[in-house]
């Protein structure tokens, strides 16, 4: 089976899908393959053209559908120090393979690849009683954001979803339930002076800080009295401060400062409750500041939100997964997934794939070769349960 598996890795890791560039010489590749096996493939652009989510269905129309999702974007590789390409498949005898996204997510997607021949041999035989769909995303390294366009396309075109499983790195061990993320821009506004004048200016990096200190003292709260669940591995809600930016000399009282903080919470908490806190605060600040400099301002935005997910007793694709699984019971995690919009959609989901989610994001990232047959073994077994048969 690697021997399958291998050239469609091998050739999806050659395409440099990071974020920031097109995902559309990948797609156009997968879609000439799927082509080649009748496979008819639906296309949802971003705004521009420049990215594509990718559906295809193998199985007649009418049947509902059984989802196999993965993202096409990988992380950048920029400062890292890679021992070999990350933008080509390397095999270094350990009975691992190298390359950028091998483990998060191309590894799943070679897998699906790998199996589309048998897969369109059981749907010509008439045996599948469900359809297996291919759904490929964009963006989602950077807040899932071209799922919603591919949710929105299946939708319009009233495919009927049994249920979905993402291919995260999961060492092929269930996921049923994972955080929400989402991400916030505050921007402060002071006023500049000479550092010598101080009291004249309002100093925005000083602010932001005092604002930061509050994200701080509320993260803290949640680890030390919030709810904890222990079914994830964090079990807490947490947030943190990721980035942030200001000033342009040392001896001149900064106007501006802008940071970037961010909220992982537990299916059934409320963000918000954050947010309004963190918003309170600021206006508390700008009493403070606009007695000083009536132009002051603290802008707080939204740039990502992805759900948090939690799978429910009636979800379709659970009953595969704990037989196929052997029992195994699902776990939480504290990683955000697309499975949080499919399943705000109303689509049950579960996540399972191929590879340690240890691994992702890292330099020298790689996919035992075990786990890429582990992946194909299930994805075949979950084939036959489809055609009703053991």
């Amino acid at each position: 089976m690697l021997e399958s598996i291998r050239p469609h890795l091998s050739r999806l890791v050659a395409f440099d899908t990071t974020s920031r560039n097109s995902n559309l010489q990948l797609i156009d590749w997968v879609r000439l393959y799927l082509a080649e096996y009748g496979v008819e493939s639906r296309l949802t652009m971003d705004d521009v053209g420049g990215k594509a989510n990718l559906f295809a269905r193998i199985g007649s129309p009418g049947l509902p559908v059984m989802v196999l999702s993965g993202h096409t974007d990988v992380v950048p590789v920029d400062g890292q120090a890679w021992s070999s390409d990350p933008f080509v498949l390397t095999d270094k005898g350990d009975g691992r393979w190298y390359g950028r996204g091998s483990a998060d997510m191309k590894g799943f997607i070679a897998c699906i690849l790998a199996l589309v021949p048998e897969w369109v041999r059981l749907a010509e035989a008439g045996r599948l009683k469900q359809a297996i769909g291919i759904a490929l995303s964009y963006d989602e390294e950077v807040g899932c954001l071209g799922v919603h366009r591919l949710i929105e396309g299946l939708l319009e075109d009233k495919v009927r979803v049994a249920g979905c499983l993402i291919g995260e790195p999961t060492s092929m061990l269930p996921v049923v339930a994972h955080k929400g993320i989402a991400h916030y821009h505050c921007h402060v506004r002071g006023r500049a002076a000479h550092s010598s004048l101080t009291p004249h200016g309002v100093n925005a990096i000083e602010y932001a800080a005092r604002l930061i200190t509050h994200v701080r003292r509320l993260a803290d709260t949640e680890a030390s009295f919030g709810h904890h669940q222990p079914l994830y591995d964090v079990p807490f809600t947490t947030l943190q401060t990721g980035t942030i930016s200001g000033g342009t000399a040392n001896n001149i009282v900064p106007k501006d400062c802008e940071f970037t903080f961010e909220c992982r919470w537990l299916p059934g908490d409320d963000p918000q409750r954050f947010v309004a806190s963190v918003r309170d605060y600021a206006d508390t600040l700008l009493l403070e500041m606009r007695s000083v400099a009536p132009e002051a301002d603290i802008s707080i935005e939204p740039r990502v939100f992805c759900p948090a997910f939690e799978s429910g007793e009636d979800n379709a694709v659970l009953g595969y997964v704990e037989k196929l699984c052997g029992g195994k019971n699902g776990q939480g995690v504290a990683y955000t997934t697309e499975a949080g919009v499919f399943h705000a959609a109303g689509m049950p989901c579960v996540v399972l794939g191929p590879g340690s989610i240890e691994q992702a994001h890292r330099p020298d990232e790689y996919i035992e070769t075990d786990q890429l047959l582990a992946c194909c073994d299930w994805l075949q077994r979950l084939a036959e349960e489809l055609c009703g048969e053991q």
